[in-house]
């Protein structure tokens, strides 16, 4: 190979390297924002009282399907902890295991059939979905977007209250839009 095509060849490749590092690192940094959300989502949450954690028990964060944090939402679990309650996670394949009839918190994620049927099963309890856009358009009580670069949320207050869950004014003034009830 010819010394400009050999210099030609190295630069694309360093390019190619740069750019798909780039994306990894952003990849990372939009995951570890979800992350770092989800767990906070139970400070802003009152659950009806049947389904609050008992005295000595976490309150329960599920990933449902896909699991896109790993140790990024464990860490961030790790640290919070709500009227004396810590945040642990949970990790379930499918929402037909009986274990998810305890989670407090659930991320479903799947492809856009998987989720819906996850957010069907989950209807029949008390509990604070949250999806996101990158996985379908299925949504649940909390729906993570991207608007102008940033993670953002949106919120179904209407579907959060028919199941007695009210979520506190504080974190619906950070969502960028929220279903409310007709009035």
């Amino acid at each position: 190979m010819a010394l400009p095509a050999l210099r030609l060849a190295i630069c694309t490749m360093a390019a190619a390297l740069t750019l798909a590092v780039g994306a990894a690192h952003a990849q990372a940094s939009e995951e570890a924002v979800k992350a770092a959300f989800l767990p906070k989502f139970a400070r802003y949450i009152e659950l009806p009282a049947a389904a609050q954690p008992a005295e000595n028990q976490p309150y329960y964060l599920c990933v449902i399907g896909r699991d896109p944090f790993g140790a990024l939402l464990d860490k961030a679990a790790g640290s919070e902890s709500i009227d004396g309650h810590p945040v642990a996670v949970r990790r379930f394949a499918n929402a037909e295991a009986p274990a998810v009839a305890g989670c407090h918190l659930a991320f479903l994620a799947g492809t856009e059939p998987q989720t819906a049927q996850m957010l069907a099963a989950m209807r029949r309890q008390p509990t604070l979905t949250i999806t996101d856009a990158r996985w379908g358009t299925a949504r649940g009580m909390i729906h993570f977007v991207i608007e102008g670069g940033r993670v953002r949320f949106q919120i179904d207050q209407v579907e959060a209250a028919d199941r007695g869950i009210a979520i506190s004014s504080r974190l619906l003034a950070l969502a960028v839009d929220v279903r409310q009830a007709a009035q």
